[in-house]
């Protein structure tokens, strides 16, 4: 199957000569959803800038659905929906009127039934006939979201979508999101809250000085880099380790209550058998036992760290 989104070589430059993009190349899978994660200045919003047709890249290049953005801007464009971090509204246009002017921009003819079914999903069926300036931040974010799909577009970009939002409406997002992809739509978010991309993503890709540090199945690149710790509670509080289960590397509780234990959950051999009966031997009374995985979080901040 081709890519719907396929950026080769890609690099931008700004004026001072402070590189935002370094020869970051990646395949976007037609009704995926791909997060993109990355501390502030790491060059997300630079490289959906430049694949809407917003930033000019510098160097490489970027196919959608087979078009270059450079030189069939229009067709290209026409396929994307863009929801940017900024609350980039009118004041004195209504909510309807808003995204009627939306979809004709894009030569598409009007469709009440299918702009009403929009905004009935984002809750602002009932403002439609109110001004943008008469709306909460909350709303208006709905209103970004309802003029980036206005033109049904295939391919929907989210930066930051849900920053300063409230818990409703990043639930509603995330359930138009949904249904989004189930009707295939390809969407391509960036987010700060980790969580949401642990819930809802494909693929994670992992942005850090203009660098791609990886991309990868959301679940695979848990499997490969996260971690697990067994969490051995004891019966009474110990001072230090005991010398005979120092060839597990344990890590000892501030109140010397808790052992942890950091091991492969895919080895054949996890040690973990063999701790227990070392801790039996040692004399130490087992109150409970419980595991734990690395969050994509713990994973994100581990790779940011190595890589800066």
């Amino acid at each position: 199957m081709q890519p719907i989104i396929s950026i080769s070589n890609l690099s931008k430059t700004y004026a001072g000569g402070q590189p935002a993009l370094k020869n970051v190349s990646l395949d976007i899978e037609p009704g995926e959803i791909l997060a993109l994660l990355g501390p502030n200045g790491a060059g997300k919003t630079t490289l959906i800038s430049i694949i809407c047709g917003i930033v000019n890249a510098s160097a490489g290049s970027v196919m959608v659905d087979g078009h270059d953005t450079v030189e069939d801007f229009r067709a290209t464009r026409s396929m994307i929906g863009l929801v940017p971090q900024e609350l980039t509204l009118g004041a004195f246009d209504t909510v309807w009127n808003t995204l009627c002017f939306s979809r004709g921009l894009f030569g598409k003819k009007p469709a009440p039934a299918y702009l009403e079914q929009l905004l009935k999903a984002l809750s602002l069926w009932e403002r439609k006939d109110s001004a943008l300036m008469t709306l909460s931040g909350g709303m208006k974010r709905r209103v970004l979201i309802g003029k980036a799909l206005a033109h049904e577009p295939a391919i929907l970009f989210l930066d930051e979508p849900t920053a300063g939002v409230d818990v409703k409406l990043r639930k509603d997002m995330w359930t138009l999101v949904r249904q989004l992809r189930e009707t295939g739509v390809t969407i391509i978010l960036t987010t700060h809250y980790i969580e949401e991309a642990e819930e809802i993503a494909d693929r994670v890709g992992v942005i850090n000085n203009g660098e791609l540090v990886l991309v990868d199945d959301k679940l695979a690149l848990m499997h490969k880099l996260g971690k697990r710790q067994l969490i051995v509670e004891l019966e009474g509080a110990v001072s230090s380790v005991p010398d005979v289960l120092a060839p597990w590397g344990l890590d000892l509780s501030t109140g010397g209550s808790q052992l942890a234990y950091t091991y492969d959950p895919h080895s054949t051999d996890t040690g973990i058998n063999g701790l227990l009966g070392a801790i039996s031997e040692s004399g130490l009374l087992i109150k409970d036992l419980k595991t734990t995985q690395s969050s994509l979080e713990e994973i994100f901040v581990s790779l940011v760290t190595t890589k800066s």
